[in-house]
């Protein structure tokens, strides 16, 4: 009997992980779109995620960084999440999937983390202000890329290279995001140092 690779049972604990991080990140990308049109409706509005000074959706949604390519950026999350979501399906259905499709959803999970980070940085050190429902779309985008790239590498997508370091790896997959949600929690300290106390 040949060893088995991550691909020859059904991968459960995957496709759960796309299905959980896919269905909140949706439901947090569809209380962004609420809190959008709140605020067309009545600009002055004052949201339910506006609870502190340093804690306000209303100022990041304001800013340009909130409608980079022209329209609320929330509206990609709406559609972007459907993805991982669907895919998770997949997988429980026993789907194996061409080559080319897991690296075409894995890049999307890469420009998704990507542009999370943009959003983070942007969000931390320029617009001066946090926003909770974007901090749930970070916190569901983070393991959905960093975990699912280390399964994807171990079950052979990327080569037998990349097949080898993504075995290695995989026992520690969670190591990853939370040292990408640490970056994040102390880059807020640092620049919202009495932000604990306001909460």
């Amino acid at each position: 009997m040949s060893t088995t690779a991550p691909t020859t049972r059904r991968p459960v604990a995957i496709a759960i992980l796309l299905l959980v991080t896919g269905a909140v990140g949706l439901y947090a990308s569809f209380r962004l779109v609420l809190d959008e049109f709140q605020k067309y409706e009545n600009p002055q509005a004052v949201l339910s995620c506006d609870v502190s000074p340093f804690v306000n959706c209303s100022n990041v949604m304001a800013s340009a960084q909130g409608h980079l390519f022209g329209f609320p950026n929330p509206l990609l999350g709406l559609m972007g999440f459907v993805a991982p979501i669907a895919v998770g399906v997949a997988l429980l259905a026993g789907i194996r999937g061409a080559k080319w499709f897991w690296i075409a959803f894995n890049a999307g999970l890469f420009l998704a983390w990507v542009f999370v980070t943009w959003l983070f940085s942007q969000t931390v050190w320029f617009i001066g202000y946090l926003c909770p429902w974007c901090m749930l779309v970070w916190s569901m985008t983070i393991p959905l890329f960093w975990v699912f790239t280390i399964w994807n590498m171990a079950r052979g997508t990327f080569g037998p290279g990349a097949q080898r370091i993504g075995k290695t790896l995989l026992p520690f997959c969670w190591a990853f995001p939370l040292a990408n949600y640490l970056v994040i929690a102390v880059s807020i300290l640092i620049v919202f140092p009495t932000v604990l106390s306001t909460l």
